[in-house]
């Protein structure tokens, strides 16, 4: 009886080893799909995902299959596995190319299927200077790993030759068996079970994140192509509506256009309220410029800043920006010469440009050029007070005398012509 006290506490302690080992052992694996194109919606889902596996103490397995996409969103999601405080697996389904492939490096682990295939990374445009700093990227990527880095900088870099494997002038792609084989994976699986199962977890649950509504539409708003769109077509609403009169549907559209711009680029979190308080403070000046102020000074040169700075906090980049930018502008300008008839008699174009013609269907005449009647001679038919008519060379002028009276049919001789106004002098006979 005196035992059943210190049987008691001894069950009840391996009860509880016994759930905290099987807890322990029931480690959660969070599957992120890197699907599709990186663009900077992805890095917003990446970080929840690896924030709640934190949270959970729980692993990071990395699905990708991508042909790849912006290089600062895949740099913002290599940051994210870099700094996560989880065990983060990268698993290369099919395939992990250009910017892809730098989120497979950036992870401790990574595991390929039989088939897959990793690399192509070269940039475009293929600039020196852009080239340089991404191969900088992934050889520092594997390095962080213990990675063969002369392997990274040749899947951005087309002069790095690697014997065997590359020649000069081509960019490396490297196979699951040759990234096997050269320390570039680490194993090779068929499925997410058996990445698990090489790696060592036993008892894991799967948990399968997907993007929510808001992610799904920020990563389609993010997308490169969509977002040029958005912002083309924002700027030509608002063209089109500041050349009608009233307010209607390309103003409208405008406004969602450059909203649904902004909006996902704040649900992704890539930019705050400064950057849209920014642009609207831009489009307010502009407004006032052309509509309130007289001319074009200071509103209009802050608010073009505002708008343009807005866009490159929006793009995150001043590169990235101008190429958007640019295509916008050409846009924008096909657009006008396509609609120079509609432009031309808008209330907008009337403002800023001159249309008023004197024609003389209009009544207007143009001055007569009288120059050529200096020196010529004729005879006053009205005495000249001193103004007066005369005739010369047989037509009627409305004279003035270069000095006092002059009495009806004397002879005079013109001596000054300014404009229409010509002076005469009388002629004294002997």
């Amino acid at each position: 009886m005196k035992n059943v006290p210190f049987l008691t506490v001894l069950v009840v302690f391996v009860l509880v080893f016994a759930l905290s080992v099987t807890a322990l052992a029931a480690r959660m694996v969070y599957v992120l799909p890197i699907h599709g194109e990186i663009e900077p919606g992805l890095a917003a889902f990446v970080a929840r995902g690896l924030a709640l596996a934190e949270r959970n103490h729980g692993v990071v397995l990395l699905e990708i299959n991508t042909f790849g996409g912006r290089v600062d969103a895949a740099t913002e999601i290599k940051d994210l596995v870099f700094r996560a405080q989880v065990p983060v697996i990268a698993y290369v389904g099919e395939r992990a190319w250009s910017a892809g492939a730098l989120i497979a490096l950036s992870a401790p682990r990574i595991a390929m299927a039989p088939g897959s295939s990793m690399g192509a990374a070269e940039p475009r445009p293929a600039e020196e200077k852009t080239v340089s700093a991404l191969r900088a990227e992934f050889e520092a990527t594997a390095e962080r790993w213990g990675r063969d880095r002369r392997l990274a900088g040749a899947m951005v870099d087309s002069s790095v030759v690697v014997e065997g494997l590359k020649e000069s002038g081509k960019i490396l792609t490297l196979s699951a068996q040759d990234a096997l084989e050269y320390g570039m994976a680490d194993f090779m699986a068929g499925s997410v079970h058996e990445v698990l199962e090489q790696a060592g977890y036993e008892g894991y649950e799967l948990v399968q994140l997907e993007p929510h509504w808001a992610e799904y539409i920020a990563r389609f708003l993010t997308n490169s192509t969509i977002s040029s769109l958005l912002l083309t077509l924002g700027f030509l609403g608002l063209i089109f509506e500041i050349t009608s009169p009233g307010w209607g549907v390309p103003g409208t559209a405008g406004v969602i256009a450059l909203s649904l711009f902004f909006g996902g680029r704040y649900v992704a979190g890539l930019i705050g309220f400064e950057a849209i308080l920014l642009f609207v403070g831009g489009l307010i000046l502009l407004f006032l410029e052309l509509f309130v102020i007289p001319g074009f000074g200071v509103a209009g040169i802050v608010g073009i800043l505002g708008v343009m700075g807005s866009i490159v906090l929006a793009f995150g980049d001043l590169q990235t920006a101008l190429i958007n930018l640019s295509i916008v502008l050409v846009v924008t300008i096909a657009a006008v010469i396509l609609l120079w008839k509609r432009l031309s008699q808008s209330r907008f174009w009337k403002r800023i440009v001159l249309s008023h013609s004197e024609t003389p269907s209009a009544g207007y005449r143009a001055p007569v050029d009288l120059r050529h009647l200096v020196g010529k001679q004729g005879m006053a038919i009205t005495p000249l007070r001193p103004a007066g008519t005369c005739i010369i060379d047989g037509e009627r002028y409305d004279v003035v005398s270069d000095g006092g009276f002059v009495a009806a049919n004397s002879k005079v001789e013109v001596v000054l012509t300014e404009g229409t106004r010509v002076v005469v002098r009388e002629i004294k006979e002997d």
